[in-house]
Parts: structure tokens; sequence; C-alpha cells
């Protein structure tokens, strides 16, 4: 993996470095650097007035110019000044993943680019998106702040099975949708398909409703007032559409609060209502309170239920700080855990690391252990001192019997004791066999082998995922599902040479095309590709050429008769290829 020099980038653990791809920079078509460009532009006109304050000289903190698409090594050569990298993946991943990434300090971009047909708006992130929108915030130290503590607290959100099949869904939609080559059937089909799936998500999980924060904060935020809001949100940053349309009367502004969790969204239209926050502390504020509800800080018998409904590997932690890993089933609860389940490969940690000797190879077949106190116990076992142990008759090599206040029983030879940070935590019993006296079961016989009794008087958290990423090998779910290279016809080939000549001339390479052969080019082989012509109206009005300039504009407007749609892309355009203030402030950096 490429590491552009960037600290932050080398600190990725291996399970997250499975998204990053290579952005292979040489890709990007004369099409595709005419199309960053014209957005770019857009947002330096619009945005510099409706923006948060820090945005425009984001733009060059970040490492990015308006004149060619960012390359990877020039904006991590920036961002790696304020703690921060950027790398790219291969359009959406998993939320969790997503999540880590930004909690370490990492922007993900997707390596793509929107077509033309797509130039105002793309449901499938690109890196106009991830660049022009997330990176020029970075530099606000509060918000940057913000970002991380987000991605902290998303990597501990519990998911469903749901929230996988939404998230393929909105995947494979989004890549159908920039793919020029996707049929109507194709993209009926997944719309239909993703249109199931939300209408069956049942009770949202604590993932879904931190993506809806997510959603309405970091990718369609506005701040300041209700009445005078700038944008600071990456999605309306990055949509020369949605960031004038969302500032009409029309679009509600809401305070924002906690009660925008009642908002769900759909990422292929333009959003109903939005939210401004007063500051960025306040951001922070609202994430505390919906994080205070979360498994992870709560636990508990409401923590086990939610890992066992999501059906996924999760990590459940005892208040000695021994923590498990793995899928987890139904144990013994009454009005709190008595004794939890896993089945198939666990692991045990402590501080986020895999124990010696507990990895999921060990407990490959699944792990049990009784919570709570010993009955008749003033302490937790966990707190027992070396007297309380041996009052209890656990001591090394000494047969015991272990009584729980839940009625479950302990038996056997105690084989080991471990103990860390003056905590008792794991009792190691053979031959052991465990039963819950009230029902008569067998939790684990003596021919089972040997007995690994984990130690807490209650589970005090539970999230998704292993306590130890790398040492469980689990990662992030990475799809199947991959962007859709397009593989340009001939006539794309000869359309991006004339972008090329375009580009040559306006960067003052040496060109022996005349610019009214471009002109004549354009009008005879692609006569409606309006975005050609305004980079050539840019040219013919630099040049003083205004005949020229006149038979392009005239012929942009005769475009606008027969395609509406195109309307205001044009007429944006048009207005700033003659705007010579804002031409001379789009220079290199």
């Amino acid at each position: 993996m490429e590491t552009y020099g960037n600290p932050v980038l080398n600190r990725l653990p291996q399970h997250l470095k499975r998204f990053i791809v290579p952005q292979q920079y040489d890709r990007y078509t004369a099409i595709d650097q005419a199309v960053w460009r014209y957005v770019m532009r857009q947002n330096y006109a619009y945005l510099r007035n409706i923006a948060y304050y820090p945005y425009i000289p984001g733009l060059h903190k970040a490492g990015l110019t308006i004149e060619e698409i960012p390359n990877l090594q020039t904006m991590n050569d920036s961002l790696k000044h304020m703690g921060w990298g950027a790398a790219t993946v291969d359009g959406f991943i998993p939320p969790a993943a997503f999540m880590e990434f930004q909690a370490y300090r990492v922007l993900v971009v997707a390596a793509d680019i929107r077509q033309i047909e797509h130039i105002e708006y793309t449901p499938a992130p690109d890196i106009i998106h991830e660049s022009s929108g997330h990176a020029p915030i970075i530099g606000e130290p509060e918000y940057a702040a913000y970002l991380q503590y987000f991605g902290e607290i998303g990597t501990k959100a519990m998911f469903s099975e749901k929230d996988f099949e939404l998230y393929e869904a909105i995947r494979n939609l989004s890549i159908l949708k920039e793919s020029s080559s996707a049929t109507e059937e194709q993209l009926s089909s997944a719309e239909a398909k993703l249109t199931a799936i939300q209408e069956n998500m049942g009770e949202p999980s604590e993932m879904a409703l931190l993506s809806r924060l997510h959603w309405w904060t970091v990718e369609y935020g506005l701040i300041g007032t209700v009445d005078d809001p700038k944008i600071y949100g990456a999605g309306l940053l990055s949509s020369i559409g949605e960031s004038a349309s969302c500032m009409r009367k029309e679009v509600p502004k809401l305070p924002y609060s906690l009660k925008a969790l009642a908002y769900s969204y759909d990422i292929t239209k333009p959003q109903p209502q939005l939210f401004v926050t007063e500051d960025f502390n306040q951001l922070r504020e609202v994430l505390d309170q919906f994080a205070n509800t979360m498994s992870f800080r709560v636990g508990g018998k409401v923590g086990l239920e939610k890992a066992i409904a999501c059906k996924n590997l999760c990590t459940i932690v005892y208040s000695s700080g021994l923590q498990v890993s793995g899928l987890f089933q139904t144990g013994i609860a009454g009005s709190e855990i008595e004794y939890i389940k896993t089945v198939g490969p666990t692991a045990l940690a402590y501080a986020d690391k895999q124990l010696s000797g507990h990895g999921k190879t060990y407990h490959a077949d699944g792990f049990g252990s009784p919570v709570g106190y010993l009955l008749g116990a003033v302490k937790a076992l966990e707190d027992f001192d070396a007297a309380d142990l041996k009052e209890y008759g656990i001591e090394i090599g000494l047969h015991t019997t272990l009584i729980f206040t839940s009625g479950i029983e302990v038996r056997g030879v105690v084989q080991s004791i471990e103990q860390r940070d003056k905590k008792n935590q794991l009792i190691t019993f053979s031959p052991c066999q465990v039963v819950d006296s009230r029902s008569c079961q067998i939790l684990f016989d003596p021919e089972w082998g040997t007995y690994d009794m984990a130690v807490g008087k209650q589970i005090i958290s539970v999230f998704c995922g292993a306590a130890d990423k790398e040492a469980y090998e689990q990662g992030a779910f990475v799809s199947e599902t991959k962007t859709i290279v397009h593989q340009q016809n001939e006539v794309e080939k000869s359309k991006n040479k004339l972008y090329k000549v375009i580009r040559d001339r306006r960067t003052g390479q040496e060109s022996d095309v005349l610019l009214s052969e471009i002109y004549q080019n354009i009008t005879h082989n692609y006569p409606e590709d309006w975005l050609a012509y305004i980079e050539t109206l840019e040219l013919a009005i630099h040049d003083g050429d205004h005949l020229l300039a006149t038979q392009i504009e005239n012929r942009l407007l005769e475009i606008i008769q027969d395609h509406q749609h195109w309307s205001k892309l044009i007429l944006d355009g048009i207005n700033l290829a003659k705007n010579d203030q804002i031409a001379l402030l789009l220079g290199p950096k």
C-alpha cells in the first residue's frame, strides 16, 4: 500500500489497508479533468459566499487546486501537517470501516470521478465529493476533532444483517448509476431491490441511527443560524446543483439536535430538509448524547441482546477488563446477565490486545462463562485478594466449587489464575463441570477439556467487531461488487483527444491547432457537448477573439433550447467564462 510518506497512513491497521486501492492518476482523462475544473470553478464562484468561512483557504491547505484532479501525494503532503491523511478506495465502503478510517484520521477518497451526465450530483462517492467536500474543512481544529471522535464512536456501533444488505444494495445502485453501460432494466432492478430493503429494515440499529447523524452533519450539515446558515457538509460542498437549491426557502432549515435521528435519508435524491448547528461544539454534544445510549457505554443485558440480534462478531467487556470476542448466542439472564455464550471461533483480550494462548483457534468451538457475584461474597470475585481466594478454595492444584448467586455452579481443579491491573480476570479449571443448578442444565462437561472461566461482576460494554481486529483477522467486510471500469469506444477516444488539445492550449503548451479549428471540430463531431464549448469559450475570451466567443455563446444558447435541463449548467459556465476577476483568482495555487 502506498503511504505517500505520511506517518498517519503508516499507522493504519492491516484490516483497513484491504480497502485501499491505487489511485492510478494516469487513468484520469482530459474529459475527467474538465469535469473537475468545471465543478471546482462553480464551487469557487458560489461557495465563497455561502460556505463556512475556512472552506476556500481550506482548499489550498488540503493540497487542492481548481485546475486539476488532486494527486494523493500532494494531498498527503498537505494533510500530514494537520495530522491527517488520505487514501483512495473503490466507491462505497462499509460504514464500520469508513468510521474506523475516520478514527485513524484518514479521509477515504473514492478513486473514480463522476461522468459529465452527473456533473451536478452523483449518488456514488467520487474524488470530487471526498476531496473538495471533506478535505477543506479538516484545517478547522474543532471540526477535525469532531470527525475523529465520530469515527471512534462509530467504530463501536452495533449493526445488523439488514445494514449489510442495505449497504450492498446502495453500493450496487451507485455503481450502476455511474456506469455508462448500465441498462434501464439493471437500474430498475437495483432500485427496486434497494426500496424493498429500505421498507423492511425493522428497528434501526445503532449504526443506522449514527449514520443519520453523520449524514445530517458531516455530509449535509449547515452551520450558523436557521435564518443565515453556511454550508460545511461535504455532500453539499461537492454538489454544484444541491449547494444552490438547498439554500432556497422552500427547503426547511431545522435547528440541529438529537431529533435528527428521526429523519432517515435517501442518497439518490435532494434532501427534503437540512439541519443547522450553532457551532462545532454542539455537534460533539449531540453525538455524546446519542453515544450515552449505545451498547459500548451501556453494556448489560440490553447490550448483549443487541449483540445476539445482530448475528455478527461482537465483543463483550467484563468489569474486570477481560474482553470476549465472538458470535454470541442466548446465554442465561434474569434481570441481569448470568451466563454468556458464544459459538464458533472466540478470542479473549485485554485493552484490545489478544491474550496469549486465547485466540480463535484455541477457542474454536465457542466460549461460555458466568457473570456476577459468588453466593455470600461481600465483594466481587474480580476484586478478591490472596486471602479471599484462599477462603473460597481458589488455589492452584486444589479442587473447588464456586456457586454464583445466579445458581450457576463451577466445580473443578484450579490450574491457573490470571490477574491484570489488580483484577482477577481468568481462572482455568481442569477437569471441570459447570451446571445451572436451577434447571440442572450442563453448561460444561469434563470431557470437553479445559474450562476457562471469565471473571467479572457485570458486563460493562458491548460493541461490534473483535477487540483485537488484527489478531482475530476479522477486518471489515470487503464487497465483491466492484466499480465498473468504463472502456472507451473510438468516438469517446476521439472526443478525449479533443479535450486534451483544449487543455494543452489552456495550460500554455505549444499547439498548431487554431481555436477556430477546435470550435469547428466540436460543432461537426460533438454538436451538443456543452462542456467542450464552455472550455473553448474561455479560451476565446482570454485570447480576445470576440467574434468566435460570440459564435460559441450563441451555439450554447441554442443547445439550451433543446436541452432545458442543461440550462443552469450552461448559463453558469458562460458567466464564469466572462468573469475575468474569477479567472484571475483561479490560477495555480
